[in-house]
């Protein structure tokens, strides 16, 4: 079986003293070569646990799991740089022929790998992502907040063929190090594979309970998670800004005729002072949100211009403050 497909997988871990051991056990029966449900052979060959520095003592649970197995091996980051940053650094040490991105809670079912591994090969894919069948075990209002982020992120990327976004993913290795070893600080993940994939694809796949542990994400964390998606997709925000102008100023121009109409007619007085501040209030308005919008590109921008890295990998495990 000289010939089977290698595959790494890639963990960011944030708060996964809990989890990490039972889920590791799971994928442990992949690591030596079998087929897959459509007949392709494969095995596991390494599963990269990086450390994001969260709060708990997942450095001393990722430590001694890379003592009692060979396959697993640990990447430490020098501080907390956030999943997707944890997870280009995963990406950029892996060494499979293909690279599966999970989480650490153990919602995604380690068996589903042979799933989107035949569905890659079948289709001939360079990236497919686990399509839930079920709602995940994080109540109705995230869950819709959720879905309709990741539609309104499509919409500004342009091309429905991507889909919707998951954590869950299997992509080419050559793709995953290559995109891992350019894209530069503030850059989505997902946008970036869309830069360079081609044939993208959606396998559907039932979510699984969590391990007994709640989701390390905040509304607010998960609100910037939003927003730095929305300013990586590309300059469609701007435009749509632009198109917004454009329509304030027809809208000025209508109130103004509306207004002088009603004055010069007699029908009804027109109060000056009123529709002044209306206006001025509009209009202010507009300028300051698209200034604030422009100026977050510009932040963006000059982050990576000023050559801010997206993650720096050291040689020993640091751990959160607040920890």
């Amino acid at each position: 079986m000289n010939d089977a497909q290698r595959v790494s997988v890639v963990i960011p871990v944030y708060a996964g003293e809990q989890t990490l051991a039972a889920l590791v056990a799971e994928i442990e029966k992949f690591t030596s070569p079998q087929k897959t449900g459509g007949g392709v052979d494969f095995f596991v060959c390494e599963i990269l646990l990086v450390h994001d520095c969260g709060p708990d003592r997942s450095d001393v649970v990722i430590g001694a799991l890379s003592k009692k197995y060979s396959f697993v091996h640990p990447v430490w980051l020098s501080r907390n740089y956030g999943q997707h940053a944890a997870t280009m650094a995963g990406m950029a040490s892996a060494t499979g022929d293909w690279v599966v991105t999970m989480d650490e809670d153990g919602q995604q079912d380690p068996e589903s790998i042979q799933v989107l591994m035949d569905q890659a090969l079948r289709e001939g894919l360079q990236l497919v992502y686990a399509q839930p069948t079920n709602p995940a075990p994080h109540g109705l209002v995230r869950n819709f907040f959720s879905k309709a982020a990741k539609i309104i992120s499509m919409r500004l990327l342009g091309n429905a063929s991507i889909g919707r976004f998951n954590s869950f993913r299997l992509i080419d290795g050559e793709i995953a190090r290559t995109l891992s070893a350019y894209c530069g600080n503030g850059v989505y993940l997902d946008v970036g594979l869309f830069w360079i994939t081609g044939r993208i694809g959606h396998c559907p796949l039932e979510l699984r309970e969590e391990f007994g542990r709640p989701s390390g994400y905040s509304f607010l964390s998960l609100v910037k998670h939003f927003w730095s998606l929305v300013l990586t997709t590309g300059t469609r925000p701007l435009r749509l800004i632009t198109i917004v102008g454009a329509f304030s100023i027809l809208f000025a121009i209508g109130f103004a005729l509306y207004a002088l109409y009603e004055k010069y007619t007699g029908q009804v007085p027109v109060e000056g002072w009123a529709s002044l501040a209306v206006v001025m209030a509009f209009f202010s308005g507009v300028i300051l949100t698209a200034l604030g919008v422009i100026a977050e590109y510009l932040a963006v921008t000059m982050g990576i211009a000023m050559g801010k890295p997206l993650y720096v990998v050291s040689s020993k495990p640091t751990r959160s403050n607040r920890s």
